[in-house]
Parts: C-alpha cells; structure tokens; sequence
C-alpha cells in the first residue's frame, strides 16, 4: 500500500526528477489533462460536459492526493519535494474550461507555475501550514489565481 501511495503522490514518479520535480509534476499533469480532454472532445462531449467531468476528476485526486501524501508524511518530511500531486491538481484547476487548444494547455501551466514559485497573496499562508492539507490547498489557490487570470486574457483576447 505504501508503494500506490508513493506512486500517487510523486505523480507516477515525475516528483523524483532531479531538476525541478514541481515543475515535472505540473507537466505530466498538463498532457494528461490536454491529452484526456482532447478525448472527450473528440467523443462529441462538449466543453461544459467536459469542465463538469474535470470538476469531478479535480475533486476525486484532490482527496485521493490529500489522503496519499497523508499516509506519505509518515515516511518523508512535511511536502518533501518528490510530492507533486499537488501540482497536478493545481494545473487541472488553472486549464478548467479553456478552449481545448494546446496553447492555451501551456498558458494554464506557465501561470500555474508562476502564482506556485512566487506565492502571493494567501497562497504563501498557506504554504508555511504544517499539515496534509495544506500541502495541497496552496497548489489549490495557485491554480485558482492562474484560472482567474488565463480566463481574463482570454476574454479580454490577450490570448
């Protein structure tokens, strides 16, 4: 059970990259949304039959995640780097309801990343929290703010 735990949380093992495993994870995170949603897309489901699957999805891997890297922190130190399923939430949450364009995939992932290293506002507050939750409710936030922001420019067609 350990070892599924393992899996879970390093994201199929992308947490384990030597050059920023955060980065690997939201990654791995992106294609498989993109490469998912494409699916769907394709199947004729369509882009709000697609956001509501997300959501569901979004909701399951959080609470899978957050229970994973509960029973982790019995083995590493508190949001050890090689824990990305956090991230993988978070760039799922920042891409939800785009057009299914890669490139609008890979601005979801470079605001995701950005709001997740910089940390502004509460998502830092969040981050110095010492328990399981936290781990995941700062990705959360960051991928909030990264959604709030890609959904502007592309109203605003920025993008």
């Amino acid at each position: 059970m350990k070892k599924l735990h393992k899996i879970i949380a390093t994201g199929l093992g992308t947490g384990y990259s030597p050059i920023a495993p955060g980065t690997a994870g939201a990654i791995l995170g992106i294609i498989l949304l993109y490469i998912f949603n494409k699916w769907l897309n394709n199947s004729g489901y369509s882009l709000g039959t697609i956001t509501l699957i997300n959501l569901v999805a979004i909701v399951l891997v959080l609470l899978i995640g957050v229970y994973s890297i509960k029973k982790i922190h019995k083995l590493w130190k508190h949001d050890a780097s090689e824990i990305v399923i956090d991230e993988i939430v978070g760039v799922w949450i920042a891409a939800l309801a785009m057009p299914i364009k890669l490139q609008y995939y890979l601005y979801a992932l470079l605001l995701f990343r950005f709001f997740d290293i910089v940390k502004p506002f509460f998502i830092k507050k969040l981050d110095r929290k010492q328990n399981d939750w936290s781990v995941m409710l700062d990705d959360v936030l960051a991928g909030i703010y990264s959604l709030l922001v890609i959904h502007l420019l592309y109203y605003f067609k920025i993008i």
